[in-house]
């Protein structure tokens, strides 16, 4: 069974990097995809990083619930490579792309700036005591390597995965700080779900996920 114990303290984690191995740059010329929910109880914004935390689906989410109450949090935005990866993370619960409900979106955009991200997909986890159950492996669990790893590595942006859910298709996860300042002024797409541009595009990657696209 793959190991994903309790992580070391950050000053051991410190150790364990390699930085001309272990940290991903990404190009400001990437684009990045992300679906997010524009109406609801927590309604979102294309460039706007969620502070409230950790969520039970939140795997890399930094957010400290020890931290007292006046205690600023960090913030936290997942993207993808491409939609399917992201309709795949976004939709896995129930396997049913709802188009409507929310008021789902799509944004497209590219970062800012180059972006600083810790690889777990290569030989760090094993390095620092861990493996590659650290992208699939018990949420609770990489929440606590994610307060680990940020406390280790304080000037990285956040960190570069697999998507459990895509067949390992690279995932990032950016944290707020040092990532805020690291968005565009504006996206290259945002589009609502439910655009009629989307309809062939969704309905291949629902085809190809055997999810379900409703709306």
């Amino acid at each position: 069974m793959a190991r994903l114990p309790s992580p070391p303290p950050p000053g051991e984690l410190a150790g364990a990097l390699r930085p001309s191995e272990d940290i991903v740059a990404v190009h400001p010329a990437t684009r990045l995809v992300r679906i997010f929910t524009a109406l609801g109880n927590h309604p979102q914004k294309w460039n706007q990083f969620r502070y409230a935390g950790p969520l039970p689906h939140g795997r890399f989410d930094p957010q400290d619930v020890t931290s007292r109450p006046d205690t600023p949090q960090p913030g936290v935005l997942y993207f993808a490579l491409s939609v399917r990866t992201s309709v795949a993370e976004v939709f896995q619960t129930t396997s049913i792309v709802d188009r409507r409900t929310r008021s789902p979106h799509l944004v497209v955009l590219r970062p800012a700036r180059t972006l600083r991200l810790l690889d777990l997909t290569g030989l760090w986890p094993t390095r620092a005591g861990a493996s590659q159950e650290i992208s699939c492996g018990s949420k609770k669990m990489t929440q606590r390597w994610t307060k680990a790893i940020r406390a280790a590595y304080p000037d990285l942006d956040g960190v570069w995965y697999r998507s459990s859910m895509d067949s390992g298709d690279p995932a990032i996860a950016l944290w707020d700080p040092p990532a805020g300042d690291a968005l565009p002024p504006a996206p290259d797409v945002l589009l609502p779900l439910n655009h009629p541009g989307l309809d062939l595009p969704l309905a291949r990657v629902c085809a190809d996920l055997n999810y379900v696209l409703l709306g």
